[in-house]
């Protein structure tokens, strides 16, 4: 592999993990009341992003493209458990405005505790079916058959990083 294809892999991936989405809404929502829980939120998003990126750089792309029903049920299940988290960040909001936080410690607590939030982002991604698609779409025609084991452990973390530290900064 090139390291013009690996650059333009990674570009790709910040371009993806920066569009609009369940991760960045979730990562906004939290970064509005609390630095520290937004930050738990993207941890969380990560290791779910790890997760993906993993399966798909060794190989889950092909398994996808081959059992078409199981990425169809991959998004099901993704696509209720994303309009769970709509409904309850939803009702989270009503609640708000009808008692709003008095200052920034109290809108953190009512976050609850930050391995809470921590779980909250990992679910969110890994129920994110935009994220399986993009990398088996995108990521994965761009692979060569037989990558070194380096390459590949390589493009898993430099595809994490980069998104992680996007959603840092976010």
């Amino acid at each position: 592999m090139s390291w013009s294809a690996f650059a333009a892999i990674l570009l790709m991936n910040l371009v993806g993990a920066a569009a609009p989405g369940p991760d960045i809404v979730l990562v906004t929502r939290y970064a509005t009341r609390s630095r520290r829980h937004a930050i738990a939120a993207a941890t969380g998003i990560q290791v779910g992003v790890l997760f993906w990126c993993t399966l798909t750089v060794f190989g889950a792309a092909a398994l996808l493209t081959a059992f078409p029903g199981v990425l169809s049920l991959i998004q099901v299940i993704g696509g209720c458990f994303l309009v769970f988290m709509g409904v309850l960040s939803i009702r989270s909001g009503l609640e708000l405005r009808k008692q709003p936080p008095v200052d920034e410690e109290e809108a953190a607590a009512r976050l609850g505790s930050v391995g809470k939030v921590f779980r909250t982002g990992l679910a969110t991604n890994l129920s994110n079916p935009k994220i399986v698609l993009f990398l088996a779409a995108m990521v994965a025609p761009l692979l060569p058959p037989h990558p070194p084991v380096w390459v590949s452990v390589a493009l898993v973390l430099g595809l994490s990083l980069s998104s992680y530290l996007l959603f840092v900064i976010l």
